[in-house]
């Protein structure tokens, strides 16, 4: 009886967490914090699977299994140089750049575009000059980079500034429509028809903008059937194949869509089926704690794109579902920080930005994980952070560090950093102080009723 007295009045261990990770979770910094620990982690988890999944097929083609990761240590590096500039830049200045990099990814999209179409013709193979296209690809020269990853952080800017600058006009959907939905028609013609998977986080994104600038439900049943019937015209547009194929061929992009929908039994193992198949057959291979880092067999060629789409499957072989599990944990985190920071920004512009990033990124890691599973139709997407590719981890990173200025810039971090700030040299290497809030109201009298800026809604939708 002693002994159970004793034990129902001793505290759980969850009744002793939970206090502590309040009190960390309530520190002014903690979204600063977790932000950098969780993107640092999953950066570094990402070079070491793009080793191993690079390794064997580099010394294989070159005698130098350290070839590849070369490479995406070095692009790496100018992410990192991308996230310095960003969390150093304010809002005002992410304000102005917005336009100019939209324009820029609209005008790389058409040079892509252009280069398809002389291809299609067999006019020039696809190159005018120094420049050339291949698949969602732009080289210049010896430098190459995506248009459409440029696009997703114009519109994360140049979107999140049309609708703060709207305001309270945003109810109409004459405003709603001006002139966001020209753009994104744009868009959804220029990067849709080459890239669907890319196509479809630009629609997520832009549904995190509007839902965060508080638009009403009937607005987003419109976009939606409207999204759809446009996904469905793309598909039918692609017909010959997607940039790939020729006349008379069947429709490969929608066979990679209709696929996962397909029983495996009935399935081509050999065909449009045979990513899906050996994605599971990776997760079953590695077992809860997988074969081994580097001891993975789907890497000596029955996947395609094993460093770079299907790396969550080199993920789970390796690695195991603890592995798969500590991935995931921080990708959630990391969404968790990124709408902690949305919420307690008191800027509409910086409000929009971060929850625009945010649903980015989950969204994009939603698509890669699913289709590695076989839950959602395979699109050719990398996983954030972990899959191989120059230009989608340089403006990765970028964004993160647009996400850390937003955090440090949060009411209680800016008070904070201000009240005891650091050395001058240390403001000159990392970051500058955060402009301070506006002081916070004292005293009984209510303030005059004021209309609430966009996206300060209670969270109801009308």
């Amino acid at each position: 009886m002693a002994d159970d007295r004793i034990h129902k009045a001793r505290p759980s261990l969850s009744r002793q967490l939970m206090p502590a990770v309040h009190g960390l979770l309530a520190r002014p910094l903690s979204s600063y914090y977790l932000l950098i620990a969780s993107s640092g982690l999953l950066l570094l988890i990402g070079l070491t699977m793009v080793f191993s999944a690079t390794s064997v097929k580099a010394f294989a083609a070159s005698g130098n299994a350290f070839a590849d990761i070369s490479s995406q240590a070095v692009y790496a590096l100018l992410g990192l140089v991308g996230f310095w500039v960003c969390q150093r830049l304010p809002a005002q200045t992410l304000r102005t750049l917005g336009k100019y990099i939209m324009g820029i990814a609209i005008v790389l999209l058409v040079i892509l575009a252009v280069l398809h179409a002389l291809a299609s013709a067999k006019i020039g193979k696809g190159s005018i000059g120094p420049i050339k296209a291949e698949l969602n690809w732009l080289y210049f020269g010896p430098v190459s980079l995506q248009p459409g990853e440029l696009a997703k952080v114009g519109m994360v800017l140049w979107g999140a500034d049309v609708i703060a600058r709207k305001g309270p006009k945003l109810g109409h959907w004459r405003e709603l429509a001006m002139p966001l939905f020209p753009v994104i028609g744009l868009l959804f013609v220029l990067v849709g028809y080459n890239d669907l998977g890319t196509m479809l986080v630009l629609l997520s994104l832009i549904v995190g903008l509007l839902w965060a600038a508080g638009v009403r439900m009937r607005f987003f049943a419109a976009l939606g059937v409207l999204g759809l019937a446009g996904v469905g015209l793309l598909i039918a547009a692609a017909s010959r194949g997607a940039g790939s194929g020729t006349a008379g061929e069947p429709n490969y992009r929608l066979e990679r869509l209709t696929s996962f929908l397909t029983p495996l039994d009935k399935c081509d193992p050999n065909g449009t089926c045979y990513q899906i198949i050996q994605g599971r057959s990776a997760i079953f291979e590695g077992g809860w704690f997988g074969v081994g880092l580097g001891k993975g067999a789907l890497k000596w060629g029955w996947v395609p794109e094993a460093d770079n789409d299907f790396i969550f499957a080199i993920v789970a072989e390796e690695l195991g579902v603890v592995g798969c599990a500590v991935v995931l944990a921080l990708l959630s985190v990391l969404a968790y920080t990124g709408f902690r920071i949305a919420r307690r920004s008191s800027d509409p512009f910086r409000r929009l930005a971060a929850s625009a990033i945010t649903t980015w990124l989950v969204a994009q890691a939603v698509i890669n994980m699913g289709g590695v599973v076989g839950l959602l139709p395979i699109t050719g997407l990398p996983l954030p952070f972990i899959s191989a590719g120059g230009t989608a981890l340089v403006v990765t990173l970028a964004a993160i560090g647009m996400l850390a200025s937003f955090a440090r810039a949060e009411p209680d971090a800016a008070r904070a950093l201000n009240a005891r700030p650091t050395p001058r040299w240390v403001r000159l290497v990392w970051a500058p102080l955060p402009p301070l809030p506006p002081p916070r109201r004292t005293g009984s009298a209510r303030p005059p009723a004021q209309k609430k800026p966009v996206g300060a809604g209670d969270g109801r939708r009308r």
